[in-house]
């Protein structure tokens, strides 16, 4: 008996994933998961202890919009909200979470429809079954091998955020969704009408473009820049990557960090902070060079 209870629930759970990967099989989760690994441990903190974050933590049907400059660390930032959210509610059912990471490079399949049904797959994932709700739009489009309507998907959507009693929905990079088919235009009314529906609270992340901050006059906003303590946590973690004469020199060090500093001026890319490491690492060098010489 145990082992025929066994069979049905795998088929049982085999039938849900097949109804999941057809609302989408695109997942983000293993974006999260590789922007977390590449964070290093310790920064973001600033963001997660702001008032403005914490409120918005705390009151439902709030937006939180975080804007900022082209290599600030939007997108690490966004994926260390999403972790915090989903510690913080790891026993909490009631809570539902979902999120998403814009990308130019992607916007084929990124278009509104897909966007919203990849937010309904994370919340009815997220039930303890199936929602008879998700089944009925698998079931009506099964046998005729159609996609569902942006109105469908939806009222789907709307239909599974009412089980929750918080949902959160945070959403990277809103400048990178296509705009020319109104498609950005589509996606914003869909998910604040959730917000006015079902209480969701939403945070997004852009640069500053007019077209976008106009959607979040409301809201509020903190503006996203590289911190000056998680430029030196960055840079105390890989100091190891410097020749080993300046490892063995800490004035050295303390100069070369303090220049950086200074060049970041509120970015927080990874790949143009090591640059700048190279540079006065090599500057260093050299300096060295001429007064030991």
């Amino acid at each position: 008996m145990t082992d025929v209870k066994e069979i049905l629930s795998r088929q049982l759970d085999q039938e849900q994933q097949a109804i999941f990967d057809w609302i989408t099989p695109i997942d983000y989760a293993l974006q999260q998961n590789d922007h977390i690994r590449r964070q290093q441990p310790g920064t973001g903190q600033w963001l997660l202890d702001s008032a403005e974050y914490q409120a918005w933590l705390k009151t439902s049907k709030q937006t939180l919009f975080c804007p900022g400059i082209p290599g600030a660390g939007k997108t690490i930032l966004t994926s260390i909200v999403v972790d915090d959210l989903c510690k913080r509610f790891y026993d909490c059912p009631t809570v539902g979470i979902a999120y998403v990471y814009y990308d130019f490079r992607r916007q084929d399949e990124q278009k509104a429809d897909d966007i919203l049904a990849n937010l309904l797959k994370q919340l009815a994932q997220d039930q303890s079954s199936l929602s008879g709700t998700v089944r009925d739009l698998y079931d009506r489009h099964k046998d005729k091998r159609t996609r569902p309507l942006v109105d469908e998907i939806s009222k789907a959507l709307y239909s599974i955020a009412t089980l929750y009693s918080r949902v959160f929905i945070v959403v990277d990079a809103l400048d990178e969704c296509r705009e020319s088919d109104g498609c950005r235009t589509k996606f914003l009314s869909e998910i604040f009408k959730l917000q006015a529906n079902c209480g969701a609270s939403i945070l997004a992340t852009s640069r500053f473009l007019p077209e976008i901050t106009d959607n979040f006059k409301e809201a509020t906003t903190l503006e996203i820049r590289a911190s000056n303590d998680d430029v030196q946590i960055y840079l105390d973690g890989h100091m190891f990557r410097l020749p080993g004469f300046v490892r063995r020199r800490l004035e050295l060090q303390d100069e070369i960090k303090t220049a950086i500093l200074k060049a970041v001026d509120g970015m927080y890319v990874a790949t143009y902070i090591l640059k700048e490491l190279y540079l006065h690492s090599i500057g260093s060098y050299s300096h060295s060079f001429i007064w030991t010489h």
